[in-house]
């Protein structure tokens, strides 16, 4: 045990005598190894600190400027300056050039700005040619005057915030990012002008449309007057046997406008060949019954016509309880949705207004639907709009063959406009399986219709299928053409062209030649002859089949 413990500790001797050696060895390499990087240090600082002469100089040949060492630059800060000052120089050069080329390319050398540009590249380049420069700081071995330097400064300093000033002023004729990003910020403020403008000019001639004009209410108003004041002069008539007398030609007219009527007869009568066998059966509301009567019994016809005016009153038949509309009308939801103002119906969304205008749930409008009940001894009547004015004699319409058809109508599609598929909700699974949305729709305005056969196909008793289906307005918004295109789908014989022309409420471009080749021209559309919205370009085509010797539309002074 003892000599085990006497050989531990001579062993542990030995092994610190060797880490001893090592230590000392290791801090004698540590200390050469600071000297020689220290002897390295003092070497570079002597060798850097005395530039050779050939290295400081730059030489220059010509216009061709050599740049010079890094060593050479932080040796000598002033000469740095003159090299960033000579490139800031250049670099202007090269960016005016940029332009002047650009320019020319564009032919616009006569331009001011292409001579600016030239003069400026040429202003600089004189600038680094001019001796005084050139001697002293680029040709020069010594070392650079600062106060020259500081002037040539100034001048490259002065010419460069000229060309920059130049190139902000033409950028935007040159750069063409920045001219096109312009365009179309200047097409998009006019567009949403343009936008604005039609949306308030529709909403304005949509009102303009909607309200009745003074002069029209003065007439009115002036006729129920004279009713009043002389009873004895407007007794009502015994109906006469031409009303009902099938071998005459006779027309229907609805409206509550009284001298828009007065011009349909009027025209209708004078471009008659035999006006004597031409009967007009005139129905308006209550409101102007009188004043259509006194009308008519002051202006008699020309020419033996006939004409029977009757109240929508006076056909007991139409009440609530056949008539859909009418039935729709004592609904509280469609009260609401046409009658009351409220807060979200008050929109300048001009397909909003005209969904909402009650005239379309009018019966004068709606009486087009029941014309075989009301003349039930005819076999063919017109019927006319309130703002058609007829050109020639209509007699040959009663006379075309309608092959058994119900509805005689000039078509209105061309291309993709005008059909089915614009009048009816094709979502709606019943329209879509029962229609198809391409084919071709047709003018209400002036139609023949063949009454026997109408009669025969029951039209009216269709019509009323569908229209008691609308009463959530999901078929069709508005009107009475989607229901008579329902209604007379299979059944409408397509007419000549050339008998009704439509659009002068509307389109100013309709062609004169159409217009006087045609025998009805249609005022259909907000711009009514009779409004001061009219298109003056049609409306004498209305004002010269207006009686103007009336004394009451001299009174109520209708600037026609």
């Amino acid at each position: 045990m003892a000599v085990a413990v006497r050989g531990g500790r001579g062993s542990g001797g030995g092994s610190a005598f060797s880490g001893g050696l090592r230590s000392f060895f290791s801090y004698r390499i540590f200390v050469s190894s600071m000297f020689t990087l220290l002897f390295l240090a003092t070497l570079s600082v002597l060798f850097t600190s005395h530039p050779s002469h050939h290295d400081s100089v730059i030489p220059t040949t010509g216009n061709a400027y050599v740049q010079r060492t890094f060593l050479a630059l932080k040796s000598d800060p002033i000469k740095t300056r003159l090299d960033l000052i000579y490139k800031q120089a250049n670099d202007h050069v090269a960016l005016v050039n940029a332009y002047a080329a650009y320019a020319r390319k564009l032919k616009l050398e006569s331009s001011r700005q292409l001579r600016m540009f030239d003069d400026l590249a040429r202003n600089f380049s004189e600038l680094v040619l001019k001796p005084s420069y050139r001697a002293a700081l680029f040709e020069s071995e010594g070392p650079v005057d600062e106060d020259v330097l500081r002037q040539f400064e100034k001048e490259v300093k002065d010419k460069v915030k000229t060309a920059r000033l130049i190139i902000a002023e033409t950028k935007e004729s040159y750069d063409n990012q920045l001219k096109i990003q312009k365009l179309k910020d200047t097409i998009f403020a006019v567009t949403e002008l343009l936008i604005k403008a039609k949306k308030n000019g529709a909403f304005a001639s949509l009102i303009a449309a909607k309200s009745t004009p003074k002069s029209l209410h003065c007439l009115a108003m002036r006729l129920m007057e004279e009713r009043i004041a002389h009873p004895e002069k407007y007794t009502d008539e015994e109906p006469k046997p031409e009303f009902e007398d099938p071998a005459l030609y006779h027309y229907a007219i609805f409206s509550d406008n009284v001298i828009a009527v007065s011009v349909v007869v009027n025209s209708a009568v004078k471009n008659a060949e035999e006006p004597w066998k031409h009967v007009f059966h005139i129905v308006t509301d209550k409101m102007n019954h009188a004043a259509m009567k006194v009308w008519f019994r002051r202006r008699p016809l020309g020419g033996g016509a006939h004409v029977e005016v009757k109240s929508v009153e006076d056909f007991t038949f139409l009440n609530s309880s056949y008539v859909p509309v009418l039935r729709q009308l004592e609904s509280v939801n469609m009260q609401k949705f046409y009658f009351e103002n409220r807060a979200e119906n008050a929109t300048k969304d001009v397909n909003n207004m005209k969904f909402r205008n009650p005239k379309y749930l009018s019966m004068l409008n709606h009486l087009r639907f029941y014309l075989p009940e009301m003349y039930p001894k005819l076999h063919r009547i017109l019927f006319l709009d309130d703002d058609i004015v007829v050109q020639k004699d209509l007699t040959a319409l009663w006379k075309i063959d309608l092959d058994w058809k119900v509805n005689g109508a000039v078509e209105t599609c061309f291309g993709s406009f005008h059909r089915y598929g614009r009048y009816l909700n094709f979502s709606h699974p019943l329209i879509k399986e029962r229609f198809n949305p391409n084919s071709c729709a047709w003018a209400f305005g002036m139609n023949i219709f063949n009454l026997d056969a109408w009669r025969r196909e029951k039209c009216t008793q269709e019509y009323h299928y569908w229209q008691n289906l609308n009463e959530d307005r999901t078929l069709w918004k508005l009107g009475t053409l989607p229901p008579g295109l329902i209604t007379f789908y299979s059944t409408t014989k397509f007419l000549d062209k050339s008998w009704h022309v439509l659009g002068l409420g509307y389109n100013p471009s309709v062609s004169m030649d159409e217009i006087n080749n045609a025998a009805v021209i249609h005022f259909n559309g907000n711009m009514k002859p009779w409004l001061d919205i009219a298109l003056n370009q049609f409306k004498h085509l209305w004002t010269k089949y207006l009686d103007n010797e009336m004394e009451f539309v001299q009174m109520c002074n209708f600037g026609l």
